[in-house]
């Protein structure tokens, strides 16, 4: 069997791990555009803000491909997949067969419509080139725009004002986390943000970034212009799907996925924030593109590779996030569509700086949204999971005090 795995992120990491202890005969070669020793990305940001050196980006060993057994071909991106033939090509134009192929390309930063994006200075935060590029920069950085309100962004914001960096953040919505949060935590945070000094403008984006070899400014949407040494932007991502061919294998936004993580193509798997699979609380298509998920995706993708065939119940959103003096958890399906159906109950203390959400289908708990006061966040996630119905008063589990054991058999 020849099995051909592209991209070496967290879940092309574990589909090769799961392989080989199935399989310890066959070949495996994965294919990346990055060269360097896998790494954890969501450990960027700390790198960025100075709380873990570039050094402990690592998860795995310098070893790893060799001690797996897999041919690393590195610094090549795939440019195209021939399903019929069994060949993936990279951009040296060499074609690597397969029997099995997995996609766990990732995805790409969302691009910017913007002129001047080809001045120096202004960064994307995915990966770890990205990061030591910025922190290569920094020395001579006062005044930062940071584009976009939300996960990369709040991340990236931070890890300049931990450096001394004067931070301006641009976001295009009308309040900060939109794809995360509602309405209303969403002005909680934006009020949090602003107490404590930091510019947030919103219902604002950016048309051109001037500067000679530099960025050293930046024009702005309602007319108005800045002054900045360095543009972080983090304005989401998007499934790195180009190469795939479209009239062979079914792509919506993402890489559409079954039940065992198998593309429309036979012998042919998609995994990570490339995939998208079942939503378990929207019950629809969807691409949650994080880490927990990845990983889950790409064993679950390597055993049915190897012929053992496992299930994939689907994914789940969630988020934690501190800003500031706030916690934030999100899980699953926080603003469903107007009237819909959704039975909604939350409260909130603006005084204590708390805020509570569930969302209900029929008796189904299917998202969870809690400002402070998260620590019971681990419970509504296994409730969302598990499906589990619940026949009680809605009201009662706002309350932090409510005794959960209850509802056990």
């Amino acid at each position: 069997m020849k099995y051909v795995i592209l991209g070496n992120g967290i879940s092309g990491i574990c589909a090769a791990e799961t392989i080989r202890q199935y399989d310890p005969q066959s070949s495996i070669t994965m294919i990346a555009d990055e060269s360097v020793t896998p790494y954890s990305r969501p450990m960027i940001s700390m790198v960025l803000s100075g709380e873990a050196p570039p050094e402990k980006l690592p998860i795995r060993s310098d070893r790893f491909y060799e001690d797996l057994d897999i041919t690393a071909v590195l610094g090549n991106r795939a440019t195209g997949i021939d399903v019929n033939r069994k060949q993936v090509i990279v951009d040296n134009n060499e074609p690597h067969h397969f029997d099995r192929l997995l996609i766990a390309t990732g995805a790409d930063p969302r691009p910017i419509d913007a002129d001047g994006t080809d001045l120096k200075n202004i960064f994307f935060m995915r990966t770890e080139t990205h990061v030591r590029s910025m922190l290569e920069a920094i020395p001579g950085v006062k005044k930062a725009l940071v584009l976009g309100g939300g996960l990369v962004g709040f991340k990236a914001a931070y890890g300049l004002i931990r450096r001394g960096i004067k931070v301006t953040m641009l976001i295009t919505s009308g309040y900060p986390l939109s794809l995360q949060v509602d309405e209303t935590a969403g002005n909680m945070i934006l009020g949090e943000l602003q107490d404590h000094g930091l510019d947030v403008r919103v219902g604002i984006s950016v048309k051109a970034f001037e500067g000679d070899v530099a960025v050293t400014g930046a024009r702005l949407s309602d007319g108005s212009s800045l002054r900045c040494d360095i543009v972080i932007v983090g304005k989401g991502v998007l499934p790195a799907l180009s190469f795939v061919p479209r009239d062979a294998i079914a792509v919506d936004l993402g890489i559409v996925v079954n039940g065992h993580m198998q593309t429309s193509a036979a012998g042919i798997y998609a995994a990570g924030d490339v995939a998208e699979s079942i939503d378990i609380a929207r019950q629809i298509r969807w691409v949650n593109a994080i880490w927990p998920e990845a990983v889950t995706q790409g064993h679950i993708a390597g055993m049915n590779m190897t012929g053992r065939p496992v299930a994939y119940k689907g994914s789940l959103s969630r988020n934690v996030l501190r800003i500031l003096d706030l916690d934030v958890m999100t899980v699953g399906l926080v603003n469903p569509p107007e009237n819909s159906g959704y039975e909604i109950v939350s409260a909130v203390n603006q005084r204590r700086k708390t805020y509570r959400k569930l969302v209900f289908r029929d008796n189904i708990l299917v998202g969870a949204l809690l400002l402070n006061d998260i620590e019971q966040g681990g419970i509504f996630l296994g409730l969302i999971q598990n499906e589990m119905p619940l026949d009680l008063n809605r009201r009662s589990l706002l309350d932090t005090s409510f005794n959960f054991k209850q509802l056990l058999p």
